[in-house]
């Protein structure tokens, strides 16, 4: 009989290393568990549940935190996954700036930086290995530490090419070289995605999209654009350019020709953040000249407050709605998605009365009627989905005993 090879599925040691894992994941949910609580979790008896627990302390991977002092009956011993155990990075870039952060293995954000940008003195690897520098001093620790980084840019990298494409915005990163150079001083992995597609990542894991697997976010800051999630996974599209809805031809506007050159389309154009403050000078609101999204924002924080009692305001919000549910008509035609969420500083100022406006003009214009929803990670979207999906490589690295 022939015999099996280490890691076998069914062998004991891929059965040990299936149950660390799911102990491990257990204690990132709940924080802290007893030996007990852990066993009748995952249907594990005492001495196994024991033996596990040993078997990950003496790993690194979880510590014994304090007992159940206070409660009936004989106290109990804690165990709390080990936050040191690794850390993952993640980056948000934009033409202004680039923040990034460093979380622990539980997901706990222990080290930030941001890195101002308009006016570029240094090139794009020096922007990158500074800003990830800051973040990693910021938490104590070294690079070394940190197992895995995510780069969350406007546009996306053409597999194809190597080169970023959609994104003629953002200065100096569209040398076909780029991804070479990152990766000849970068001393961990890195991956890069698409930001708007990361923002849809918190969603689906911590916020309004969590058990959906079709749904379809809607960003609207600097420009207009969607993540597209479907089945579960995001759909990116031949080039990456799945999402750039900014570049959708709709009705109202002008047709856009020669879209890539001009970084701007119809829905960009009928919709983007640009057309918040035109809507509102045209109802004899006054407003404030560039930069647009901060503008935008206060303009549709302002009609949200005080919509019922100003016409002029109620009158903002219905026009802009409309506006934001024409491009949405044509993704539902298209994607029939279970679930539409709105993120991004315009769309969330804008809160619950955009929201219901938007929800009834779709109602009006698409045949099928998905769920439209505020998104809740409202606090650095795209950063928080970078240091997620970091975050879930390096769990699924470091997580791994059947090595």
């Amino acid at each position: 009989m022939a015999g099996t090879t280490p890691g076998t599925p069914g062998t004991p040691r891929v059965l040990r290393a299936m149950n660390d894992r799911a102990a491990l994941d257990l204690l990132l949910e709940h924080g802290t568990l007893s030996r007990t609580r852990i066993g009748t979790l995952t249907g594990l008896s005492k001495p196994t549940a024991s033996q596990l627990l040993a078997r990950l302390e003496a790993a690194g991977l979880v510590v014994a935190t304090g007992t159940t002092a206070g409660r009936p009956g004989p106290s109990a011993q804690l165990y709390a996954v080990n936050a040191r155990a690794a850390f993952a990075a993640g980056l948000d870039v934009t033409p202004h700036r680039i923040r990034a952060a460093v979380a622990d293995i539980t997901g706990e954000v222990v080290g930030e930086f941001e890195l101002e940008t308009g006016r570029p003195a240094q090139g794009v690897v020096r922007q990158v290995t500074t800003a990830l520098d800051g973040a990693v001093k910021d938490a104590g620790i070294t690079e070394a530490e940190v197992h895995r980084l995510v780069i969350g840019t406007p546009g996306a990298f053409d597999p194809a090419t190597g080169r970023l494409r959609y994104a003629s915005h953002l200065p100096g990163w569209h040398s076909p070289t780029l991804l070479a150079e990152l990766a000849a001083v970068l001393p961990m992995p890195f991956e890069y995605e698409n930001d708007v597609n990361l923002a849809a990542v918190a969603e689906q894991r911590l916020g309004a999209a969590r058990g959906h697997e079709d749904f379809v976010l809607l960003w609207n800051e600097e420009g207009l654009g969607a993540a597209l999630v479907l089945g579960g996974r995001l759909h990116r599209g031949f080039t990456g350019g799945a999402g750039e809805v900014g570049f959708l031809p709709v009705p109202g506007t002008p047709l856009v020709r020669q879209v890539t050159k001009a970084n701007s389309g119809g829905f960009q154009e009928l919709a983007g953040v640009q057309a918040v403050p035109r809507i509102a000078r045209a109802l004899g609101i006054e407003t404030a000249e560039q930069p647009y999204v901060p503008t935008a924002s206060r303009l549709l924080a302002h009609a949200a407050a005080h919509h019922a009692d100003d016409p002029r305001y109620a009158a903002l919000l219905d026009q802009y709605a409309e506006r934001l549910a024409t491009g949405l008509a044509s993704l539902v035609a298209v994607l029939d998605p279970e679930l539409l969420v709105l993120s991004g500083d315009v769309n969330i100022a804008g809160g619950e009365p955009l929201r219901e406006r938007v929800r009834s003009e779709l109602a009006e214009l698409a045949a099928s009627r998905p769920r439209l929803v505020l998104g809740t990670v409202q606090q650095r979207p795209v950063l928080r989905g970078a240091l997620e999906r970091a975050l879930a490589a390096t769990r699924d690295e470091v997580f791994d005993t059947a090595r």
